[in-house]
């Protein structure tokens, strides 16, 4: 590349000379009008050639030295771009796969909950049924001692009533049976046991 481009110039440097040297011979030899207008056109032509030569050579020179850097980077670029995505459809894959099997085992995780809440509830129940069990017995026993309280009480009133009862009924029969000489009979029978 470096030599296309340095022919380029020296052709070009060595023509402008070729140019002068053949407009000079020319001159020298004073040909016609016509000769001369052709040789402006010729000499017009190679100018024009020159200058898009020394255009496209120097546009060469310049996309030759830096067309590679600048297409070297932007393909590290494009590469490196390529890797990210890459490793980042890599990972969204990974969660994916992860969410994908957290949703498996929620099924297995949701039933092993609700086998453990159904025994939590029935263990409840059977606690609950327990302590109704033991308090309804407790309400027994102490409704059972207050009876058995009330009965004793009862009895003992029941007692007490009948022996006021019989004490007056046999206050009444003795009154009924008492008389004045029965009256001083037993009045002189506790005297003399008194002595």
């Amino acid at each position: 590349m470096k030599r296309l481009i340095l022919t380029l110039a020296l052709a070009l440097a060595v023509a402008p000379g070729l140019t002068f040297a053949q407009e000079g011979e020319k001159k020298a030899g004073e040909h016609a009008t016509e000769a001369h207008e052709k040789k402006e056109e010729g000499s017009l032509e190679i100018w024009k050639w020159v200058n898009f030569l020394l255009l496209a050579g120097g546009l060469g020179y310049m996309i030759g030295k830096n067309a590679g850097p600048f297409f070297a980077s932007r393909s590290a670029s494009i590469r490196k771009d390529m890797e990210d995505s890459l490793q980042r459809r890599q990972e969204a894959e990974a969660r994916a796969a992860e969410v994908d099997r957290r949703l498996a085992s929620l099924e297995s995780q949701i039933s092993t909950l609700r086998a453990e809440s159904d025994r939590e509830l029935k263990t409840g129940a059977e606690r609950i049924s327990r302590q109704t069990a033991e308090d309804i017995a407790k309400i027994q026993a102490h409704a059972s001692q207050e009876i058995s309280s009330a009965g004793k009480q009862a009895r003992s009133e029941l007692k007490r009533y009948s022996a006021e009862l019989a004490m007056g009924l046999a206050e009444q029969k003795v009154r009924a049976r008492m008389t004045p000489g029965t009256q001083d009979a037993l009045v002189d029978s506790f005297v003399r046991d008194l002595k």
